[in-house]
């Protein structure tokens, strides 16, 4: 049994990079709700202010003395010379003003200046300073460097500094603090590592790392409260105008400071104990990149098993696990979206099912999605002729699947249908399981993909059915991920029209108005429905008796 662990005076919070920054805000407004004892790690050291800078407050004033202290001491001051001196200053001020801060809350603090990823160094530090402010009962994990640059041009040592930073600092504070007495474990995450970010991968490596830890470290100490907040963009000095502009442009909000130091907080009340992993801030979106004139082909291999993809048991038709369409579509339009991150899928057209791809003893080694760029305006679309194809051991080409794909850059608004008039007009009395496997002319599917609970309506002018699509996992789910294409629905979307064809499975009132729909269109355009609905298994299951 979970034991609720509460903030109390006695309680001690090591922040590793808590004197400065969003780490120290954060530590401010928790030591103004839980006047409790704070020990503050950070590099910088704590020195004495020179005179010559004494209540001298504004930037450009104090650069200036900085600058005339150097040239009276017989230098020649450098922009790079002044800045540093500058930042010790207000490294300085902004140290004291935290500490000065979390004692005006009535809480007390201490600062030690040491690097995170000193194993020894502070180990013996913390082992010190416990003897004064007592046991450490919580740890804040805020330390971080950034280094952003495209993965090509990042170096060895900008990897080296952003990730120890991140995961051998949380490292070496866990073999600092006797994890049985542990009750409090924060760490300070990003959106970078849930959602990725351009620029940032080794950010979003390490911040990933702590995400995963949190949930691994709950498992261990279940007493422990555990929680990873990935954080987004913040509201402050680190945010330029210039960076506050990209945000926006991307759709990307910032979190002002006075909400998200409260929601950290929030994260810390015994309620929340077992919310191991929290995001607070927006998706991550990357901007597109310029599409270029040349039209590009791509192809992209895969090797299809049934053990990889569990949900096909309950898509198994004459004896054998079928492909649906609809997830060959989705490896079509997950494929295309992966080549213009920021272009999202629009619409599918001359969607065609050549060959199904059975899971038997026919199964190829591999199949090649094959994309082609036939068109593009930059900032506007992408459209992509799709096959998707196998070789046989003796070399022939098999086509299962071709379709027309259209990305966008920015999705229309969906359409209102406000004349739909969805009331049951309650001529079909078969319900829920009843359409699925109940006799020759019923749906196949199995549990997965029964989601038809009633049909609602059936007429010459519409039909419409009442779905309940329970999520299957991601295991179960395998090769074919729900992205922003959701191939289980669509699927299920399909099974209305199968149902259309075959009124047994609804009920014998509807014979007449089923009969009344299939006059005059023709032998041929009847077959061809009965092939367009019968498609979706990647299956002709042959001619039906006309009513």
């Amino acid at each position: 049994m979970t034991v609720n662990v509460q903030i109390s005076p006695s309680s001690v919070f090591v922040v590793s990079g808590g004197a400065k920054g969003i780490t120290a805000q954060c530590t401010v407004k928790l030591a103004q709700q839980k006047r409790c004892k704070f020990v503050l790690l950070g590099r910088s050291e704590i020195t004495k202010e020179p005179e010559y800078v004494r209540d001298c407050l504004e930037d450009s004033a104090l650069k200036k003395r900085i600058m005339e202290n150097l040239i009276s001491q017989g230098e020649k001051p450098t922009p790079m010379m002044v800045q540093k001196i500058f930042n010790q200053i207000n490294s300085n001020r902004e140290i004291k003003k935290t500490l000065a801060a979390i004692a005006a809350t009535g809480g007390t603090a201490e600062y030690i200046s040491v690097d995170v990823t000193d194993t020894v160094n502070l180990k013996a530090k913390l082992q010190e300073i416990s003897q004064k402010v007592g046991q450490i009962t919580g740890i804040i994990h805020g330390a971080g460097n950034l280094a952003d640059k495209l993965i090509e041009k990042k170096t060895e040592d900008d990897f080296e500094k952003v990730y120890t930073a991140k995961v051998q600092g949380l490292e070496n504070l866990l073999s600092c603090v006797n994890p049985q007495q542990l009750e409090h474990l924060v760490l300070f995450s990003s959106v970078s590592g849930f959602y990725g970010n351009i620029g940032q991968t080794d950010y979003a490596i390490a911040n990933e790392i702590l995400s995963k830890s949190a949930h691994l470290i709950k498992q261990y100490h279940p007493n422990c409260h555990v929680v990873a907040i990935n954080w987004g963009g913040w509201d402050s000095g680190m945010v330029t105008p210039q960076l506050k502009k990209a945000f926006a442009e991307r759709g990307i909000d910032i979190i002002p400071v006075e909400i998200g130091t409260q929601m950290l907080v929030n994260e810390l009340h015994p309620a929340y104990q077992n919310h191991t992993q929290v995001v607070i801030g927006s998706p991550m979106k990357l901007s597109p990149s310029p599409l270029g004139s040349e039209l590009r082909s791509y192809r992209i291999r895969r090797r299809m098993t049934l053990a990889e993809n569990p949900f096909l048991h309950d898509h198994t038709i004459a004896g054998s696990p079928v492909l649906p369409a609809t997830c060959a579509k989705s490896w079509m339009v997950n494929g295309c979206e992966e080549i213009y991150p920021g272009y999202r899928y629009f619409s599918c057209q001359d969607f065609k099912v050549l060959k199904g791809i059975t899971f038997n003893s026919t199964l190829a080694e591999e199949h090649i999605l094959e994309i082609q760029e036939v068109a593009k305006v930059d900032g506007d679309f992408v459209e992509f002729q799709t096959k998707i194809l196998s070789k046989t051991r003796e070399g022939r080409t098999h086509y299962h699947f071709s379709s027309l794909i259209k990305l966008v850059k920015n999705m229309p608004e969906a359409p209102i249908y406000e004349a739909m008039d969805l009331r049951e007009d309650h001529i079909v009395t078969s319900t829920g399981k009843n359409f699925y496997q109940n006799g020759d002319l019923s749906l196949f599917h199995g549990p997965a993909f029964q989601e038809i609970t009633r049909v609602l309506n059936i007429s010459p002018n519409k039909l419409t059915a009442e779905c309940c699509w329970q999520e299957i996992t991601a295991k179960e789910q395998g090769q074919f991920p729900v992205k922003w294409h959701n191939p289980y629905i669509i699927d299920l979307s399909t099974q209305t029209l199968w149902l259309w064809l075959n009124p047994e499975v609804l009920n014998v009132k509807i014979l007449r108005i089923v009969s009344k729909l299939c006059i005059g269109i023709g032998d041929t355009k009847f077959d061809q429905l009965m092939t367009l609905f019968s498609i979706d298994n990647g299956f002709y299951l042959g001619k039906t008796q006309r009513l």
